[in-house]
């Protein structure tokens, strides 16, 4: 790999890293479950006492049970998507309350959500 810029799989190889999945502080499984799939509109992929992981449209995140509210307050995850007015109008009809997307310095249109146990979650797209 060059220092210029990202090495490129050879013509019909499987790329090596095919996508990233954020893991997000829990203090509640079952009301992180609730959150996501009530007002962000998730399906439930896997319950455990300990672990839980939803999906979306392609999207997946993944939650692990932690004792620390501090923890989950201090983390985040960006997720790019293609019309966060769409969902804005969609998670505002679910129940959330938030603030309409803003263009941002850096090109992104972002909307924000802070979870229930205080992990933000940052929807953005090209501007």
């Amino acid at each position: 790999m060059s220092a210029g810029g990202p090495s490129r799989p050879a013509e019909g190889a499987v790329p090596l890293i095919q996508s990233t999945v954020p893991v997000l502080a829990s203090l509640d499984i079952a009301e992180t479950l609730d959150f996501y799939t009530g007002h962000l509109g998730f399906g439930e992929a896997l319950r455990m006492e300990d672990y839980a992981i939803v999906r979306r449209d392609g999207a997946e995140i993944h939650f692990w049970r932690c004792n620390e509210r501090r923890i989950a307050e201090h983390t985040s995850c960006y997720v790019r998507t293609g019309d966060t007015d769409s969902l804005f109008q969609e998670f505002t009809a679910r129940g959330l309350k938030l603030r309409p997307p803003v263009v941002r310095a850096w090109g992104m249109k972002e909307l924000y959500v802070i979870d229930c146990h205080g992990n933000l979650l940052k929807f953005g797209e090209h501007a």
